[in-house]
């Protein structure tokens, strides 16, 4: 018997609540790669780094995500990564280290972020909501404390967005439903790795605090 399309998003989404029962699974992320800025305020592309594939992929399975998305609209960027991600996957590199195999199968390559969005609403049965990360103040931003709250409810999905190069695009910001305080230390230095910027923000969203 076929299934309406109501039908249809309807079992998706209850599998997705079901997989969403472990802390995290209803948050994806995403390293955008394009549009983001310059140091002279340029809007530009960046390159993907190697370390970024593998480092932010451990800390999204580490800490139960969904997916990570590298997003890069640079054919020969999506190149490498697909080498890498295939290296770890189905290569040497499958059986020399099964922990990595595991991180990278959650990698999916993204052209542009609405790619993310669709897959996304295609896997969860509902688009996720936005939420935008950055090293400036900004006005109406929240606590990571605040939005661990909201991180409670299995029925949303999230996509939890990171620049490279200096920030994310002003279109990309005013686009996200929230956006998250910026990390901060005892000084005015302020210039985090993303891949460090990511483990963070993840450990005060979903760390496990009862294992201290």
């Amino acid at each position: 018997m076929r299934m309406t399309r109501t039908a249809c998003v309807t079992f998706r989404r209850q599998i997705a609540v079901t997989e969403s029962s472990s802390a995290g699974h209803n948050i994806c992320i995403a390293l955008v790669h394009y549009p983001v800025y310059d140091k002279n305020r340029q809007i530009v592309t960046t390159a993907v780094t190697n370390l970024d594939i593998h480092d932010i992929a451990r800390a999204a399975k580490t800490f139960g995500l969904g997916r990570y998305y590298i997003v890069t609209p640079v054919e020969e960027q999506t190149k490498l990564v697909e080498r890498v991600r295939a290296h770890w996957l189905e290569g040497w590199g499958a059986t020399y280290n099964p922990k990595r195999r595991q991180a990278l199968e959650l990698l999916t390559l993204s052209s542009g972020l609405d790619e993310v969005v669709a897959d996304m609403e295609n896997r969860y049965g509902s688009p996720p909501r936005l939420v935008v990360t950055g090293a400036k103040n900004r006005p109406n931003s929240i606590s990571c404390a605040r939005f661990a709250q909201d991180l409670r409810d299995p029925q949303q999905c999230w996509l939890l967005v990171f620049g490279t190069g200096w920030g994310l695009a002003e279109e990309v910001m005013t686009r996200a439903d929230l956006i998250l305080e910026p990390i901060r230390g005892q000084g005015e230095y302020n210039h985090l790795s993303v891949r460090s910027a990511v483990s963070i923000l993840l450990d005060r969203l979903l760390g496990d605090r009862q294992a201290m």
